[in-house]
């Protein structure tokens, strides 16, 4: 079977990966077991040595571990001299299981209680450090000296992180800057590709080659998110490269491609959009010289994408001059009459946002420092207010789960008590996690790792170089463990620390019986972390969910209401990105909804979700497509001439009317996701006395939800004619004007696609109502639902 690309990259990234991995683990061996006297004296953990580079090593470049370095040395400050002064007033001697597990809960809510502030690599090697500090203190007792005992697990670290630096510059450095340009590059031909793969599918003659086509593309699209995560996940390590190589001034560290790539997605989606959609394009509009001109555009755009990453191009053509223009467009002067020509007209206005946004300079991309200071103030304002919540809680939760795992692990074996507590310190995460899930992960990776450790040690009990060696295809096994969705980062760093804790050191007595130790020990730490995840944050991943779907309502509503109220572009960006981001966060918690157990819940509706995010990104794109296609309508004309901007209102209303229903269903669906049940509604309406619930009695607007199946359609045909009248006027005033040029081409590209997005967005409404539906009959399976019914109840609460 033949490799594929993608399985070539990946391969090559884990291999590197447990390459340099291997090395920095065979550095420490080395200097532990081979070194001087003095090493081993003050290095006396070489187990948390090998935690520190799983830590820190895991897929990093040269950046990443550069500001490792900086955040372990900030860990160090933070828990190794408080621990000396509480060691120095305790004593040692005095430290009892109950007392130990006090002052590292202590210790750890301290360092975790700055949030937003540590990096969550700091905050795990601070932790870890901190349950060293305090179980091996109490454990030696008396023998251990306040001052040099945690100086000592300082030294460990500095050797595992000096580790990490040797073997990400060995052979060569691996750069973030490097990695960054790389998937700038393969984005830029993966999106050329993909222009390419929607020309053919639009201008195929059969169905089957369209698909074909199709198919490619959207798997083109999901390697392409891929890519744009990469990006997102090595910028912040490009400032810690700048000074040590600042001397190649390479000009793109500073380049911004990988934001201005992913702007370009928007009208990929509008071309998929259309050839997604079963109504099929008249052969009649790609007569002639159609095809040419299409091919034509086809190339301009491909050549503005490839100036986008600086790729040297030939001299400028005639054929493919940017400023020259399209005779394909310029035919283009009449608004269709039936919306099944609107497909065609929508993907060609795809073409030319695509162009449009390519050749965008990086200023108008932006938003300015200024219109952003209010954000600011928000922000700061809302520190204060949910302090308590985002700040506190996760600092109690990991506080309570890391002195209970110790307390019970050091009653369990009082010397392997600290292997109860390093699983909760060093898998510590800020945000929110399927904690079932995440638990299962952190049990099988910490039972096959250590499973691997005695069966190496079995084999080359004799041959301790060799049981080096035979960690390497163990990482390259844990870096794909870490890529794949049954295990992922946790599974996979918890099966590297389980081999490497058995095989990279000597002296720990049977392998046998410390693997067993430390599994039981790992148990007590996730059981622990369960237990107090369940009393303390006992919210389900599916109530998270059924929220987050209410703020995306939300947000849908903040963005369809601005259409029509003349908001500013960074308004408009604003409200779109909030969308946005409120999408993205309701992927994730449907993703952890599904990995939890219901128990005696109600079982969690994935597959209706799942529908609900599709349709609402669908909608969250028209209504961009819209605001780009009034942008463009705005300066063909109403920058021109008095009598445009007069003209361009009526296509403002008949909009404004749409979104503006739009979002009074988004009100309403916010209103109903947010019901605990209807069971709670009916009782509410009793309790305060509210037998008549008309919707007339409200103080707000009546949604319209959507009746029957011709209703999209009529909005349709009623808009479609006011555009052939709102074109013969701009048209006119372009004819009766002296110095007004109007692109005719582009008033009606812009028009048609409007009408697409207005078509689309009735069907894609009426969708949303469906599954909302079922999502609240889901939750009240006795129950009979009807939205309006409910939207009447709810309304008539606060009348």
């Amino acid at each position: 079977m033949q490799m594929t690309e993608r399985g070539r990259a990946m391969w090559r990234t884990c291999l590197a990966s447990a390459f340099r991995t291997a090395l920095a683990c065979t550095i420490v061996g080395a200097a532990t077991l081979y070194g001087p006297e003095w090493i081993l004296r003050y290095v006396a953990f070489p187990a948390f040595s090998y935690v520190t580079i799983i830590l820190i090593i895991t897929d990093a470049t040269l950046g990443d571990t550069l500001r490792g370095c900086w955040l372990a040395l900030y860990a160090t400050c933070q828990s190794v001299a408080p621990a000396i002064i509480t060691l120095r007033l305790i004593g040692p001697a005095r430290l009892t299981a109950g007392t130990t597990a006090l002052a590292a809960a202590l210790a750890a809510f301290v360092v975790v209680l700055p949030n937003g502030s540590t990096h969550l690599v700091a905050k795990r090697i601070a932790l870890g450090q901190i349950v060293l500090i305090y179980v091996i203190g109490y454990i030696n007792g008396a023998e251990t000296h306040p001052v040099m005992h945690p100086l000592r697990v300082a030294a460990s670290t500095a050797l595992g992180v000096i580790a990490c630096v040797l073997a990400l510059l060995v052979p060569l450095p691996r750069l973030a800057t490097c990695e960054v340009k790389q998937s700038c590059k393969e984005i830029g031909q993966n999106v050329t590709t993909r222009v390419k793969l929607y020309m053919k599918a639009f201008c195929a003659e059969d169905a089957m080659t369209a698909m074909a086509s199709v198919s490619q593309a959207r798997e083109l699209s999901r390697i392409s998110s891929k890519l744009y995560q990469t990006i997102k996940r090595y910028q912040p390590s490009m400032k810690w490269e700048r000074l040590p190589f600042k001397i190649w001034r390479w000009q793109n560290v500073n380049d911004n491609k990988g934001e201005k790539l992913q702007s370009m997605e928007i009208a990929l989606r509008g071309m998929d959009m259309v050839l997604s959609s079963k109504s099929p394009i008249p052969a009649s509009l790609l007569e002639g010289e159609v095809k040419d001109g299409l091919k034509n555009i086809q190339e301009r755009v491909i050549l503005s994408i490839k100036r986008v990453n600086n790729i040297p191009q030939p001299s400028v053509t005639p054929e493919t001059d940017l400023q020259k223009p399209d005779e394909c467009l310029q035919t283009l002067q009449e608004v269709p009459e039936t919306s099944q020509d609107l497909p065609f007209y929508f993907f060609l206005f795809c073409l030319r946002l695509l162009e449009t946004i390519s050749t965008a300079k990086p200023e108008e991309t932006k938003v300015k420092p200024e219109e952003n200071k209010g954000s600011v103030k928000t922000k700061n304002k809302s520190w204060f207010s949910d302090w308590d919540s985002k700040k506190v809680m996760p600092a109690m939760k990991l506080s309570l789960s890391l002195g209970l795992a110790i307390f019970l692990g050091s009653l369990y074996s009082k010397p392997n008590g600290y292997w109860a507590g390093l699983p909760v310190a060093i898998s510590f995460a800020a945000a929110r996690e399927a904690t079932f899930k995440v638990a299962n992960v952190k049990a099988q990776g910490t039972v096959i790792g250590t499973v691997y450790g005695v069966m190496g040690c079995f084999v080359f009990q004799r041959f301790l170089t060799v049981r080096f060696l035979s960690l390497l295809p163990w990482f390259i096994f844990s870096s794909f463990l870490s890529k794949s969705r049954m295990y992922g980062q946790a599974g996979g760093i918890s099966a590297a620390i389980g081999a490497v804790l058995i095989l990279g050191r000597k002296n720990f007595g049977q392998p046998r019986d410390f693997a067993i130790d430390r599994i039981n020990e790992t148990f007590i730490g996730l059981a622990c972390s369960i237990m107090v995840e369940l009393i303390l944050q006992p919210t389900r991943a599916a109530n998270v969910a059924k929220l987050e779907l209410s703020r995306c309502f939300h947000a849908l509503y903040g963005c369809a209401s601005l259409f029509g109220a003349k908001p500013s572009k960074a308004e408009i960006m604003e409200s779109q990105k909030k969308l946005r981001s409120h999408l993205n966060l309701l992927k994730k918690f449907t993703e952890e909804a599904q990995a939890e157990p219901s128990f005696w819940f109600t079982p969690f509706n994935a597959s209706c979700y799942e529908k609900l995010f599709k349709s609402l990104s669908k909608l969250a794109d028209l209504l961009q497509f819209s605001g780009y296609a009034i942008g463009f309508l705005e300066e063909q004309g109403r920058w021109k001439s008095p009598q445009c901007e007069e003209i361009l209102s009526d296509i403002d209303k008949d909009l404004k009317s749409l979104t503006q229903s739009i979002s009074l269903l988004a009100k309403s669906f916010e209103e109903i996701t947010l019901l605990k049940s209807l069971n709670a509604l009916e009782k509410a309406l009793i309790k305060n006395g509210n037998t008549s619930w008309d919707i007339e009695l409200g103080k707000t607007p009546n949604p319209s939800f959507s009746s029957t199946e011709s209703e999209p359609g009529k909005i349709l045909n009623t808009y479609l004619q006011n555009c052939r009248g709102v074109a013969d006027g701009i048209f006119r005033a372009d004819e009766e004007g002296e110095e007004i040029k109007v692109d005719r081409s582009e008033v009606v590209l812009s028009l048609s696609a409007l009408g697409f997005c207005v078509e689309k967005m009735g069907k894609e409404t009426r969708e949303i109502e469906e599954m909302v539906k079922e999502v609240v009959q889901s939750e009240n399976p006795s129950s009979h639902v009807n939205l309006h019914e409910i939207s009447c109840k709810i309304r008539s609460l606060y009348k």
